[in-house]
């Protein structure tokens, strides 16, 4: 893989694993569903702006609009929604580790899915190791005995679990333009989150500079350029490697949750993590596989 293909994939993975700080700062002055309504508004702009400015034909059928309008429900609306529920009660390092658990769900989901991948037992033990990570991670919590913390990471863990259906969902989108189809769908989730956001939260108040500037960096830059980005070098890296940022965005969050928001640091954080991430290179399997001898 190029050095600048690698470059992409590192600053994808950096850049999701901001999306958690960049939560826990808005939830200073938004409420949850205004948060994702913000981030898919913004990310579904972007799109567009994009797909014009290059003259690429984005024009589909009713129904297909229709029903990537509910794939991105799916895919955007509703997992952001969960992220930014759970982090009013739990750290951003904390949302981040759970994050990582999408793989290890996604293999669980795909192997009960009508003509999915079966889960090898190298896979099976990925998945094993990614759930003790969550075990890990919470005990703490649970502990704590604290009603609001553990219900958090329920709620935060229903985002990965919605991902590993919408992995599944997005095949039978395999014929479109990747970013036509991350437009429509962003362009679907916002029409299906705002109404919700303004029955269940009212109108939000004047916002600050930070807070715009928040907001602009995770609709413009972590969702619609992040996206743009990733379906660009995918043909080159293959689906493989782009997996790969799901091992670099926890590390991220954790690292900026400590650094910069003054979150603490736990050693189950830190033993949760690793486990999720040995979970992960064992799904990934490019590390146990067995290389021919030179001859």
């Amino acid at each position: 893989m190029a050095l600048r293909d690698w470059a992409i994939i590192v600053i994808l993975g950096i850049g999701w694993g901001m999306s958690f700080m960049f939560n826990a700062v808005l939830l200073r002055e938004l409420d949850p569903l205004w948060i994702s309504t913000g981030r898919v508004g913004l990310g579904a702009l972007g799109c567009w702006i994009f797909l014009l400015a290059r003259g690429r034909r984005w024009r589909i059928p009713m129904s297909r609009a229709l029903a990537l309008a509910g794939f991105g429900a799916l895919s955007y609306a509703i997992p952001f929604s969960f992220y930014a529920i759970g982090q009013q009660h739990i750290a951003s390092g904390v949302a981040g580790i759970v994050n990582a658990s999408t793989p290890a769900l996604a293999v669980v989901v795909t192997h009960f899915w009508p003509g999915g991948e079966r889960a090898s037992w190298r896979k099976s033990l990925g998945v094993g190791a990614g759930l003790a990570g969550i075990v890990i991670l919470s005990l703490p919590i649970l502990q704590s005995g604290e009603p609001s913390a553990i219900w958090a990471v329920l709620v935060t863990l229903g985002a990965p679990l919605c991902y590993a259906f919408s992995v599944n969902v997005a095949r039978q989108f395999r014929d479109m333009e990747a970013v036509v189809l991350v437009a429509w769908a962003l362009s679907g989730a916002t029409v299906f989150i705002l109404p919700l956001a303004i029955w269940s939260e009212g109108l939000p108040g004047a916002l600050s500079a930070q807070a715009w500037g928040a907001l602009a960096i995770i609709g413009f830059a972590l969702t619609s350029a992040a996206f743009i980005a990733m379906y660009w070098v995918l043909p080159r890296v293959g689906p493989t490697n782009i997996t790969l940022p799901t091992l670099i965005a926890p590390t991220s969050a954790l690292t900026l949750g400590v650094l910069v928001l003054g979150e603490p640091l736990a050693l189950s954080h830190l033993m949760g993590l690793a486990a999720i991430l040995f979970g992960l290179l064992l799904i990934d399997g490019r590390l146990f596989r067995r290389r021919p001898l030179p001859a």
